[in-house]
């Protein structure tokens, strides 16, 4: 019984002995393989870097300011009589804009007048008697003074009348009415804005290190899509002459020639100024860079062998300095030669010695000038 009981246990320690071995040698290699084993290389398209040279540019946003630009407003309370303009439409300097009431003036300027005229009488017959020796010198300078109070009288009313007929300062556009006749105006009451729209003014910014690049008359454009093809160039016709402490930042103010309205006062634009002679770069389509707050970097497509020594390609990742950027493309200053294959789409999915299979069927856009392709 005891060596039945032996064999048996003996049989069923075989048994687990060879069930592990076989679970060992099975996980051993499933190991193995994992080990050796790659994931699927990921599709990309590429391009073939070349030298080019663009011009050192500094591109910022600025603001357009009028050259002359008021709200027009009243000058004296009163009731507005009549309107002379329509809204937006363009004026010239001194041009009557608003009447308002001058009823009780013009009552006021036909007494004064009167008082002026017998002023004027009683001093002629003074200075007739003062010849004669019967009115007194001192009698005499009173009628002179009241004479020139009188016309000062007139003066003034007239004056006050003249300030109830608003004109426009200077030529201009005029913008939105905010009054209506009958309306009842305080003084300083806004009536209209008026902007005059050639030339205009951008102001903008620049870092207190780029200052030194900008002098008086250079060149700057207006490189919003929009306007660009109706602005022509400005030039520099400003350098602030302090620097503002809290940006460290000095404002440059550009005079544009505006003949077709298309900046407007308030509107941003960006403002691209040459700050030196044409430098030498690489020029990519934006897409190809991997932006980070620790460095930006690209993928540079290169033979390479895996583990098991067999050659594929893969890609190395290289931080790179940047420049300014041209429509799509930007300009890596440093970090990539010409003549590198660097990867322009599938960056977000790459990791640094990745497989890649190289599709450039369709290539992401790469023009320093692109055009809507729906307009």
């Amino acid at each position: 019984m005891n060596k039945r009981m032996i064999i048996m246990l003996g049989a069923i320690a075989l048994f687990f002995v060879a069930i592990a071995s076989f679970k060992f040698f099975q996980i051993k290699a499933a190991v193995a393989q994992g080990a050796s084993w790659q994931p699927p290389p990921e599709a990309v398209t590429t391009i073939v870097t070349s030298q080019d040279k663009w011009p050192a540019t500094l591109s910022v946003i600025g603001t357009v300011a009028a050259v002359h630009g008021v709200t027009v407003s009243a000058d004296l309370p009163g009731i507005v009589e009549s309107i002379s303009f329509d809204s937006g439409k363009k004026v010239q300097a001194g041009e009557v804009l608003v009447r308002l009431d001058t009823r009780q003036e013009r009552a006021q300027l036909a007494a004064a007048e009167s008082q002026r005229d017998l002023s004027k009488l009683n001093f002629e017959r003074a200075q007739q008697l003062l010849q004669k020796g019967v009115v007194a010198q001192a009698e005499f300078d009173r009628m002179a003074a009241e004479t020139k109070q009188a016309e000062a009288r007139v003066g003034e009313i007239k004056a006050t009348i003249d300030r109830k007929q608003i004109r426009a300062p200077f030529s201009g556009t005029l913008g939105i009415r905010q009054i209506n006749v009958g309306q009842y105006l305080e003084g300083g009451s806004a009536i209209v804005p008026l902007q005059a729209m050639d030339p205009v003014y951008v102001n903008f910014d620049v870092p207190q290190q780029d200052v030194a690049s900008l002098k008086l008359g250079d060149e700057v454009r207006v490189s919003q899509d929009s306007i660009a093809a109706v602005v022509p160039p400005g030039r520099v016709t400003a350098i602030n002459s302090v620097v503002d402490e809290d940006t460290r930042n000095v404002q440059i103010q550009a005079t544009f020639r505006n003949p077709r309205a298309a900046l407007r006062p308030g509107m941003f634009v960006e403002v691209e100024a040459r700050t030196g002679t044409s430098a030498p770069v690489v020029a990519l389509p934006a897409s190809a860079v991997s932006y980070a707050p620790y460095g930006n970097s690209v993928y540079v497509v290169k033979d390479m062998k895996g583990k098991d020594g067999k050659p594929y390609r893969g890609v190395e990742q290289r931080f790179v300095k940047l420049g300014s950027g041209r429509g799509d493309q930007v300009a890596v200053v440093s970090g990539l030669h010409s003549g590198e294959e660097v990867v322009t789409s599938g960056v977000f999915k790459l990791r640094n010695g990745a497989s890649v299979l190289i599709n450039n069927t369709i290539r992401p856009s790469n023009s320093s000038a692109p055009k809507p392709e729906d307009s």
